[in-house]
């Protein structure tokens, strides 16, 4: 065992006071359970801008460490875990640090678990996981937070190495004794489709949170190249920068010119 994992381990035990801790790599039902640094939780954590308005569910939740950590900043948090032993554990921990009410721990396949409730995804999980879990996440509400230790949401299922889902924001911590990676997303609005305004049309194509497509208008025929934060779209087309916010068929917000700014709309 290497000696950062054990001295991880042996943090982990003793943020648990004079309860036995779970055996480090105990074996579930996807993967080996590995505490995460304390550090990378906190980190993830301030990467989601995690508040007391959020719901935070934490995807094989092992020791609670990260329920734990999101209910001490005033979310409702819930640890989805399949090992019962791990659950139980992580319910006294809970209990010791008096915030029980706000976290949750549940026995349960995270593949099951109803994630819509949710506005902020914390995840420690292996990249096939990740795969098979990347249209559930890109499905949920847009604006939705979703934070991974070490493995990203790229891959296709005969290539993991394969573009996918690019973060928003990666971070990797120096010094940090183990798993230093943390990868940011924040779920995109589906604005593909063709967009109408009263002297144009506005086709979209989408790859997660990039968009390309074709602006026609007076000024011509343009390149569409754009990107969405949530339901945030920001796009070029010639000279033009439009700043919109997505609402299900409909597109509102600016656009901006040498000319000057004016506002902007389109219905799908």
């Amino acid at each position: 065992m290497l000696p950062v994992l054990w001295f991880a381990w042996l943090v982990a035990a003793g943020t648990a006071g004079a309860q036995p801790a779970p055996p480090f790599g105990q074996a579930g039902k996807d993967v080996e359970w590995v505490p995460t640094p304390d550090v990378l939780v906190d980190t993830m954590l301030e990467m989601a801008d995690v508040t007391g308005a959020d719901v935070v569910v934490d995807l094989g939740s092992g020791d609670g460490k990260t329920v734990l950590a999101a209910a001490r900043l005033g979310a409702r948090a819930i640890g989805v875990e399949y090992e019962s032993n791990l659950v139980e554990y992580s319910q006294r921990r809970a209990a010791g640090a008096g915030v029980d009410n706000l976290a949750t721990f549940v026995t349960g396949d995270l593949f099951d678990f109803d994630l819509s409730p949710a506005t902020v995804i914390t995840m420690f999980l292996l990249p096939d996981l990740n795969l098979r879990l990347r249209p559930v996440l890109f499905d949920l509400t847009p604006g939705t937070r979703i934070v991974s230790n070490t493995w990203d949401l790229s891959g296709t299922e005969g290539d993991l190495d394969a573009p996918g889902w690019v973060p928003d924001r990666t971070v990797v911590l120096d010094p940090c004794p183990s798993w230093c990676t943390a990868h940011l997303w924040t779920v995109p609005a589906k604005v593909a489709g063709l967009w109408r305004t009263a002297d144009s049309e506005l086709a979209l194509e989408q790859d997660y949170q990039m968009v390309t497509g074709r602006l026609r208008g007076a000024e011509g025929d343009l390149e569409v190249d754009g990107r969405l934060l949530g339901t945030k779209l920001i796009f070029t087309a010639g000279d033009t920068t439009y700043k919109l916010e997505a609402e299900e068929d409909r597109l509102t917000g600016t656009a901006s010119s040498p000319a000057g700014r004016t506002s902007w709309q389109a219905r799908r």
